[in-house]
């Protein structure tokens, strides 16, 4: 059997957003499966320009923040991007994190009653304006997963652990996945021969997460309630040395990939297995940015 391409995270960063739609043609050239945009920068902007860019790969946000628009507003936009795009484009929403919607002075409720009503008001305005696409949730545990199933065409974690992923995929049932609901999830990745230094990074990409507390009790239930524990620690002492000491190996290799070309692809290979139709390589590098993190993934697939 060939061997399974991922799918790539891909953001627009300032100064080089040329560069990056021109990077979105060579991922499609070579064969990847799709690329999801992440919620900082203008994911829509980028993946207008994809669509537009490519001519056969799947794409979308993964995620969009519910609190930055109107649902109607974005219900408008994801219909416009669906039909220029021919089917290509799936449309990730979630409720993003608490300290974002705190700097965006938003008022919120409650995360399921929130995103039900805001996807049920987008799939009214689009009846309108030709349609949604597939509409993909932000999920974590185990209500947002429900929720999904209830009322989205699909659901995409972050920074999963492989551990828990059979029970969280347990939550769909096995009609739904028959019938095509999407099933997403974006690994922090970094390939280097030196699996130290590589998980050195990937830590540094989980330090602001393993601060958040709604991901904080998703790893407790994945069995890391001692990681946590010493993580908290670390926070209220406000040490960044010692949370990042609590980042255990085990509990780093279970939401991450490290390594060596063929460690990482093994590893991939195994997201396919766990049931994530689409593993969501977000790549890093030890030794330069994005241009170069997505060099070394390449490589690795060359």
């Amino acid at each position: 059997m060939s061997e399974r391409r991922p799918a790539l995270s891909l953001a627009a960063v300032p100064g080089r957003r040329a560069q990056t739609v021109e990077l979105a043609s060579e991922i499609e050239r070579r064969g990847f499966s799709g690329i999801y945009c992440p919620s900082f920068g203008d994911a829509l902007g980028l993946c207008l320009s994809i669509a537009h860019a490519t001519s056969h790969i799947e794409f979308g946000t993964s995620i969009q923040p519910i609190y930055l628009q109107h649902p109607a507003a974005l219900a408008t936009t994801a219909s416009y991007l669906h039909e220029i795009a021919d089917g290509r484009f799936r449309l990730g929403v979630g409720v993003t994190h608490g300290p974002v919607v705190k700097r965006l002075g938003v008022e919120t409720g409650r995360p399921l009653s929130d995103m039900r009503e805001y996807v049920t008001t987008m799939r009214t305005t689009a009846e309108a304006t030709g349609g949604l696409p597939p509409v993909v949730l932000a999920t974590l545990r185990d209500k947002m997963v429900g929720l999904a199933v209830e009322i989205g065409d699909g659901a995409v974690w972050a920074n999963a652990s492989m551990s828990r992923m059979a029970h969280s995929l347990s939550l769909v049932p096995d009609e739904r996945r028959e019938a095509g609901f999407w099933i997403g999830n974006m690994i922090p990745t970094v390939i280097d021969d030196d699996i130290d230094a590589a998980r050195a990074r990937n830590r540094k990409t989980l330090q602001g997460y393993v601060a958040l507390p709604n991901y904080r009790n998703y790893w407790i239930e994945a069995g890391y309630e001692a990681e946590m524990a010493a993580v908290q620690v670390g926070l209220a002492a406000r040490d960044g040395d010692a949370v990042l000491a609590a980042m255990s190996d085990r509990w780093l290799d279970d939401c991450t990939l490290s390594g060596s070309a063929d460690r990482v692809r093994g590893g991939i290979e195994a997201w396919f297995d766990a049931g994530v139709v689409a593993p969501i390589i977000v790549p890093s590098s030890t030794s330069g940015g994005q241009a170069k993190a997505f060099a070394e993934l390449f490589d690795a697939y060359a």
